[in-house]
Order: C-alpha cells, then structure tokens, then sequence
C-alpha cells in the first residue's frame, strides 16, 4: 500500500527582485537590548539586497563608555545618535535596514518626520529571554545589568502608524516573511510548488 506523505504548510518569502520596482524601502528593526535586532535585520537586508546598519557601530565614544560602565544614556546621549541614524536611512537610492532600540516613541515620531515612508519591525520580547541572551552574549559593551533599565524606557508602538510587531522568540526566517508579507508582496508561490513537485 502507498503511503501519502503529509504536505507540511512552508512560508515562502517575497523574492528580492519584487522590490527594486518599488520606491526604497527604508525600515528600523527596533526593540530592547538582547531581542535580536542585529541578526533580524542583517537577514532582512540580505533578502531585500538592502544597505544594512548595526546602530549600536553610531552611538558616540562617550555613549559606548558610559553603557559599559552599567549608566543608561540620557536623551541628550541619543539625539544626536538619531540624527546619524536618520542620515544612514536617507543616504542614498537603495533599501536600506538599520538595528537601533527605538525605545520611546519621541524618538520613533523624529524618525518618521526625517526619514520618508520608514517603517518599524518591533521584536517584541520578554526580560526573561533578553536577560539570557545578554547573559551569554559576548564582546558587546551593553552589560545585562542594563536590561531592566531598557524596559523601563520602552514605550512599546502599539497602534503607531507604519509598525509591525513579532514576537522575539519567533525564528528569524518567519519574521522576515511575516515582515516581507505584511508590506503587501505576494508570496513565492511559484517556487513553492517547484519545490512540492520535487518531492
């Protein structure tokens, strides 16, 4: 007796080649200390053929020294951190993704009046799970000691305009299609179905 082989539901990500028609695409993966930033939004620059920017390599040599010594910045350490954050998103014609806290929602709506048509991706993630990640991370200057202080900052996006958010904890691949799929790409169908007839 032939035995039929389940099909397992696959997300397939909008091709690279779907957004070069489009006007660029200018996007903030934001969220605390520890939620995978970085690793989010180099994927998604790589999917997208973007320019990719980790924001912690613009904050200040005084900003740097200050997290490493266990100190919270202030806002005055930020905004001039911003105004660089807004001038890699407006550099240029191409896509371009950035890892940056985005923390309050002041700095968020200062981001939307410089940069036209940003959008956000919040991770949105646990103390506990940050609290472990940044426990084992190492070569980073942001001490875990800072953790509480990030959440207490965060005004989490809920209902801003241009802000998607995915739970942290979700594999890096699916909230890249998640994202992807949310600006209204349609999905790979194509290769889906190659892919079924290989089987």
């Amino acid at each position: 007796m032939r035995r039929t082989r389940k099909k397992q539901r696959r997300e397939f990500c909008p091709p690279s080649q779907t957004w070069t028609a489009h006007e660029p695409l200018r996007i903030v993966v934001m969220g605390v200390t520890g939620c995978g930033k970085s690793t989010v939004a180099s994927r998604l620059a790589t999917k997208i053929s973007a320019r990719f920017c980790d924001g912690d390599s613009l904050h200040s040599e005084e900003s740097v020294a200050k997290m490493r010594r266990g100190e919270p910045l202030s806002d005055d350490d930020r905004w001039p951190w911003f105004a660089r954050i807004s001038a890699f998103l407006n550099d240029g014609p191409s896509n371009t993704v950035i890892a940056c806290s985005a923390l309050k929602k002041a700095y968020r709506d200062y981001l939307r009046r410089e940069v036209d048509n940003v959008r956000f991706l919040f991770l949105d993630a646990s103390p506990e799970i940050t609290t472990q990640r940044v426990s084992s991370r190492q070569g980073h200057y942001m001490p875990v000691s800072l953790v509480t202080s990030q959440f207490a900052a965060l005004e989490r996006p809920d209902n801003e305009d241009r802000v998607t958010t995915i739970s942290a904890d979700t594999p890096v691949e699916s909230i890249v299609c998640t994202f992807l799929a949310g600006l209204g790409a349609p999905p790979d169908t194509t290769a889906g179905d190659a892919q079924d007839r290989e089987r």
